[in-house]
C-alpha cells in the first residue's frame, strides 16, 4: 500500500503484540501506525478511527474446530466485533469500509460460517444506518488463501516430514487463492464499491487429493473421514444469490436484497442465469498441480 499508493498513513489495529513487534522490525516505516486493541471494544476503535479514510475489517477468530468448542466467543468477535466496527465507522466519519468474509459464510454447515453470514449481512445492511454520514460499507468473499495460519497446506507440509498425511475425503475440493491476489482484490474492490456489495473474485478449484500429490509426493495417504461441519464443496454464491449476482470480467458482484442506493449506482456487469452457482466442484476454471508448486515454492 505504502509503495503503491502513498497513503499519508498505514494504521495496524490488533490484539498480538508478538507479530506486531515483528513487523515493526521488519517494516520500520514511519507511514506504519501500530495500535493494540481488539474490535470486541467499541471504544478503542473509535478512538483508533479517528482521521481514517478506509478500513479493511479482517479480524477474526476463524479456526472451525476452535468456534464449535467455543462459540460464544466466536459471536463476540465475529458478530459483535463486525458490529463494533461498522458503528465506530459511522460514528468517526469513514469513508469506506470493506469486510472479508469467506465460502464458508454460503449455506453454513458450521458456526464460524454461520458468524461470518451474519456479519455480511451486518456490513451489507449497515449502510442503512449510515444515512448521510457518508460512510459506505461492502464485502469481499473468497475461499482459502494458499499458506494462510489454520489451512490444509502447511499441514500437509508438516505431515510429509513423517512419510504420512492424512485426508478427510478424496472427494472433496476448495476453492484456492494467493494471498498476494488476495490483498490486490481487496484493493480493487474499495475502489469499485457504492456499498452494500459483496465481491467474489474468479478463482481456481482444486481436488484434495491432487494437492495431496503436489505437496507430499510419494507420502502415504490416510483417510480419516470428513469432519463435523466440514463441507464436500464449497460454494462462493448460492442459487439463492443468483438473483442479484452480475458477472464482470474476473469477478462477481452480489447486489444487496435491500437496497439503500438507486440502481443506477452500480454499472456494468451481466445478470447470472436462474439458479446460477459459483461451487467448487463444478467450477470451470482449475489449478494445475504446477501453478501451484510455483505458489507453493514461494511461501
Amino acid at each position: 500500500m505504502i509503495e503503491r499508493y502513498k497513503p499519508r498513513r498505514v494504521t495496524v489495529l490488533s490484539r498480538d503484540e508478538l507479530k506486531q513487534s515483528e513487523m515493526k522490525v521488519r517494516w520500520p516505516n514511519d507511514e506504519i501506525r501500530f495500535l493494540l486493541g481488539d474490535v470486541r471494544d467499541y471504544d478503542r476503535l473509535r478512538r483508533a478511527f479517528q482521521g481514517v479514510d478506509i478500513v479493511v475489517h479482517a479480524a477474526a477468530l476463524k479456526q472451525v474446530p476452535a468456534a464449535e468448542a467455543d462459540p460464544f466467543e466466536a459471536v463476540q468477535t465475529n458478530i459483535i466485533g463486525g458490529k463494533n466496527v461498522i458503528e465506530a465507522a459511522i460514528d468517526t466519519g469513514v469513508t469506506r469500509v470493506l469486510a472479508l468474509s469467506t465460502d464458508k459464510a454460503v449455506a453454513p454447515a458450521n458456526l464460524y460460517g454461520a458468524t461470518k453470514l451474519v456479519a455480511e449481512k451486518l456490513f451489507v445492511q449497515g449502510n442503512a444506518y449510515s444515512g448521510d454520514s457518508g460512510t459506505r460499507l461492502s464485502c469481499v468473499r473468497y475461499g482459502n488463501v494458499i499458506g494462510s495460519r489454520g489451512s490444509v497446506i502447511p499441514v500437509f507440509l508438516e505431515q510429509r516430514k513423517t512419510g504420512k498425511i492424512t485426508v478427510t475425503d478424496q472427494r472433496m475440493t476448495r476453492f484456492w487463492i494467493s494471498l498476494q491476489k488476495g490483498v490486490q482484490f481487496v484493493i480493487e474492490s474499495l475502489g469499485r464499491m457504492r456499498g452494500g456489495e459483496i465481491y467474489v473474485p474468479k478463482i481456481p478449484s482444486m481436488q484434495i487429493m491432487e494437492l495431496a500429490e503436489v505437496i507430499a509426493p510419494g507420502c502415504e495417504i490416510e483417510l480419516v473421514g470428513i469432519r463435523p461441519g466440514e463441507k464436500l464443496h464449497e460454494a462462493m454464491i448460492s442459487a439463492d444469490e443468483s438473483g442479484r449476482t452480475f458477472e464482470y470480467e474476473n469477478y462477481f458482484m452480489v447486489r444487496p436484497a435491500y437496497p439503500v442506493w438507486p440502481e443506477e449506482d452500480w454499472i456494468g456487469g451481466t445478470p447470472v442465469p436462474e439458479g446460477f452457482e459459483y461451487s467448487s466442484d463444478a467450477n470451470p476454471s482449475t489449478m494445475s498441480g504446477t501453478e501451484l508448486a510455483d505458489l507453493i515454492e514461494g511461501l
